[in-house]
């Protein structure tokens, strides 16, 4: 069978090992094919793909509900699931999301792009299962990285009370929990995966209790003792077991006969079961074997030698600034630590690590740990630096609340990936931090308009006081070279006036100013007088200055790539109504009250108009 061919996980339900095993290679070629000239999210998916052959010709999807974590590993499941003709349209506009969305496809029973989600889900399923009185198998498929979440240990303690039918399949391609220790691991996983044996305990322990009194108690602790003992001789399943979670593991997860055996038989297993896959990150592409880190998420590049096709931009990217910048100021502060969440590379820490390991801490998966961790290190003198994704850092509201901000801790929070990112859609978008960070009461929030602003703003942030939050886009720094860090101290709450006008006020939010910057040009070529100014503050706005501004123009004009539900915008409005400032016309432009879907950035900029150009003609159209 050809993977063409493949409409739904039925039509590979009659192949054989051989077949299947010929499947995963063309899988892998598709894969490759695709990322290689588009990019996307290659070395997980490359790991997962005889486990989703078998977990496809195992299960009866979309019957059988397969949840996966994260979704990084789901392009496997598309291909199976009869999006091989869109294939080609993967993470572009218009095109099929790089990750799970319910939308999409009636297989994607959960949408994910987010960690630690799955077993949570999962568990959801099978209650929702058995209270309508269904039949169906429920199945999570988690990473050995999303284990490191503490929402994943909730649902396990969770799913090991509640007894529900259902079965985790824990990916562990670092062999971080363990590594598979043999033959006899493996002999021993067969026999206790085995409905002769699982017979034989259940009727075993049903006899135990027959014998009455203290005698039948102490056979029956004393048979569970040796069997658990047996087990954790050559497997490190104690943990889940202790949870009421019975283990089953390791298990090749490149073996795709070894799999279908596990599976089918863990399938007809009562109450929740954990399948411990042994799988390698990257797998058939020598490339990204050897380093898959780098072909987490990476952008085109040539199949045969690994090295990206597009050439290096000469500017370097704002999360280098950054991270030079604290390289910087660590290694004249010595109170200064980075804090990540299992992302230095991608928020750029990793520039500090480099030198200074010590003052870099990957707390994992656990954006609400990490908050709260340094915010401990706030009270005893560190100034913890902790920098997270925008989307990524709404899971620790909380903590930024009631850890931080309740105790007027000093912790500085870099917001990476602030408004559109491009091809990873909706889960990634950075398109509320404004909104929810400018309710946290003392919380200071700055917008960078360049680069140099950026270093400028961490360089204040160090001695400000309480928490202070900076966000940037993703993208490249607008010069080539960085201007040296300014000897002036950053003024943490006055604008910059770019432009002086006279009858329109362009207030632009961050990078956003930038495409002011066009809006101002075309008002001027129409016999407009903008006054065009950069916001950099957007909380605490200084009333004296906003007051002068916003009463010497007749129109207001806001731009943010924030929704503008709470954002920069509504700000400027709040304050206009509190100073008593009536009779404007005001212009109120950032993203929609919808989750916005994935494409190049500047091309979503023009489709929600919010580019320079569009915000220009709208005005003229209006006023």
């Amino acid at each position: 069978m050809d993977l063409k061919d493949v409409k739904s996980p039925k039509d590979i339900k009659h192949c054989s090992v051989q077949e299947l095993n010929r499947l995963a290679s063309q899988v892998r070629e598709t894969i490759i094919g695709q990322v290689s000239k588009h990019g996307g999210h290659l070395a997980s998916s490359l790991g997962v793909v005889e486990l989703t052959l078998a977990l496809h010709y195992v299960y009866n999807a979309p019957d059988d509900k397969i949840v996966w974590d994260v979704g990084h590993q789901a392009y496997v499941h598309k291909l199976l699931t009869g999006r091989y003709d869109r294939f080609g349209t993967l993470r572009q506009q218009g095109g099929i999301s790089g990750f799970l969305k319910r939308n999409e496809s009636e297989y994607d029973c959960f949408g994910a792009g987010h960690a630690t989600t799955s077993i949570s889900a999962a568990l959801g399923f099978a209650v929702a299962r058995n209270h309508f009185d269904r039949k169906n198998n429920v199945v999570a498929v988690i990473g050995d990285g999303s284990m490191t979440g503490g929402m994943a240990f909730e649902a396990l303690n969770n799913a090991g009370i509640s007894k529900q039918n259902m079965t985790i399949i824990l990916n562990d391609n670092k062999m971080s929990i363990a590594p598979n220790v043999g033959g006899f691991s493996k002999y021993l996983n067969r026999v206790i995966s085995d409905p002769v044996y699982n017979k034989m305990r259940s009727d075993l322990d049903r006899l135990m209790k027959r014998v009455p009194g203290i005698l039948g108690s102490r056979f029956r602790d004393l048979f569970l003792q040796v069997e658990a003992a047996a087990k954790n001789a050559v497997k490190p399943g104690a943990f889940f077991e202790d949870m009421g979670i019975r283990y089953f593991g390791p298990i090749d997860g490149h073996d795709i006969n070894e799999l279908i055996m596990i599976l089918e038989r863990v399938k007809s297993q009562p109450g929740p079961c954990i399948v411990h896959v042994l799988t390698e990150k990257g797998r058939g592409l020598d490339a990204a074997e050897k380093n898959p880190s780098k072909f987490h998420g990476c952008g085109p590049f040539d199949p045969e030698s690994g090295l990206p096709l597009a050439p290096g931009k000469p500017n370097p990217s704002l999360t280098s600034v950054f991270g030079k910048t604290l390289l910087e100021l660590a290694k004249k502060d010595n109170r200064i630590m980075g804090i990540t969440a299992a992302m230095p590379t991608g928020c750029g820490l990793d520039i500090v690590a480099k030198e200074l390991p010590d003052r870099v801490i990957d707390v994992g998966i656990a954006e609400e740990h990490a908050v709260t961790f340094a915010a401990g290190l706030a009270c005893d003198g560190v100034v913890p630096v902790v920098a997270i994704y925008s989307s990524f850092m709404q899971r620790a509201y909380d903590q930024i609340m009631h850890d931080v901000a309740l105790q007027n801790l000093h912790v500085v929070f870099v917001l990476d990936r602030a408004g559109l990112v491009g091809a990873d859609g909706p889960t990634h978008h950075g398109a509320f931090d404004l909104s929810f960070l400018r309710t946290v009461p003392g919380m200071t929030v700055l917008a960078p308009s360049n680069e140099n602003e950026l270093r400028d703003m961490i360089t204040a942030s160090i001695d400000m006081e309480g928490a202070v939050a900076i966000r940037y886009p993703r993208g490249t720094a607008l010069a080539e070279s960085l201007a040296p860090a300014s000897d002036a101290p950053f003024d943490a709450k006055l604008p910059k006036v770019i432009e002086q006008g006279k009858d329109i006020l362009l207030l632009g939010a961050g990078f956003m100013t930038n495409e002011l910057k066009k809006t101002a040009e075309i008002l001027k070529a129409n016999g407009y007088s903008p006054t065009l100014v950069d916001a950099r503050i957007i909380k605490p706005l200084d009333e004296e200055c906003y007051r002068g501004l916003l009463e010497s123009h007749k129109v207001i004009v806001t731009l943010e790539d924030n929704t503008r539900i709470g954002g920069y915008g509504s700000a400027v409005m709040e304050l206009m109504a509190d100073l008593g400032i009536t009779g404007k016309k005001f212009f109120r432009f950032g993203l929609p009250d919808h989750f916005v879907e994935q494409g190049e950035i500047q091309n979503l900029y023009k489709l929600l108009k919010i580019d320079g150009e569009s915000v220009a003609k709208q005005l003229m159209e209006r006023l």
